[in-house]
């Protein structure tokens, strides 16, 4: 079984991308979007074969989140289920039989941080809101998480330290995450790989000289680990200033 999470930064850009084409040559069984900045009805994209879950923002075009899965959920529910947080089309969560899915587009802090304190706050419900789901069965959490967690995760980080996705408190934040019972499935399998990110500035010809962040993650419950067979990056698909990023399942 394959899972992919894309932040696409546009969907209807990203059609124009040839997004289908990559869909259809990535072949998920489950297949997470975020940042698609759209409603449903704002573009045709040919799903047959995949039930269709639209979480859109409030403010058109920004933020968003979207799955499509060839497999049926008991149950879908959309948010954290915290007034605050669900104005912006954020999360997504599928419940299965043996695990819930999840796909989040974690809020940025912005240029001189001025996002920061509200991203804290994000942080710990998120936190919690997968620690009491994770006390019923495990959880699979794929997306934009918009932190680079440790120094090999981004090409430049003595430069970076401080700004938005890799300041002291983001990272610790996901420390503290995977500290309460979650992997980084990438680094799970491969902890000193160097120079894999899935981000890309579109300045200075960044993505050629793969001046990168790793920012999209697939985490699963620990629990779970003995179910997954590997992580990938899909550094080959472009259409977005990020890549996807996948999760193989034995």
């Amino acid at each position: 079984m394959k899972f992919v999470s894309w932040n696409v930064n546009g969907l209807r850009a990203c059609l124009k991308k040839d997004f289908m084409g990559s869909f259809k040559k990535l072949d998920a069984d489950i297949f997470a979007l975020q940042e698609i900045k759209m409603e449903r009805d704002q573009a045709i994209l040919e799903l047959n074969g995949y039930e269709e879950y639209w979480y859109s923002a409030e403010k058109k075009g920004y933020s968003g989140t979207a799955v499509f899965s060839r497999l049926k959920p008991i149950n879908v529910s959309y948010g954290l289920g915290i007034e605050k947080h669900d104005h912006e089309g954020r999360v997504i969560t599928l419940e299965f039989d043996d695990y819930y899915f999840i796909t989040v587009y974690t809020p940025n802090s912005r240029r001189a941080l001025e996002r920061l304190s509200y991203r804290m706050e994000w942080e710990d419900d998120f936190k919690k809101f997968l620690m009491e789901l994770d006390k019923e069965k495990p959880v699979i959490i794929c997306g934009d998480l918009n932190v680079a967690h440790e120094e090999i995760d981004l090409k430049n980080p003595k430069t970076n330290h401080k700004n938005a996705g890799f300041t002291d408190e983001e990272r610790n934040k996901f420390t503290e995450l995977l500290n309460g019972g979650f992997t980084d499935t990438f680094r799970y399998f491969y902890p000193d790989k160097t120079g894999a990110y899935s981000w890309w500035s579109y300045l200075r010809k960044a993505r050629e000289s793969n001046t990168g962040w790793r920012i999209d993650y697939f985490l699963a419950s620990n629990r779970f680990m003995d179910k997954v067979k590997d992580a990938t990056i899909e550094n080959d698909i472009f259409g977005s200033d990020h890549c996807p990023v996948g999760l193989i399942l034995k």
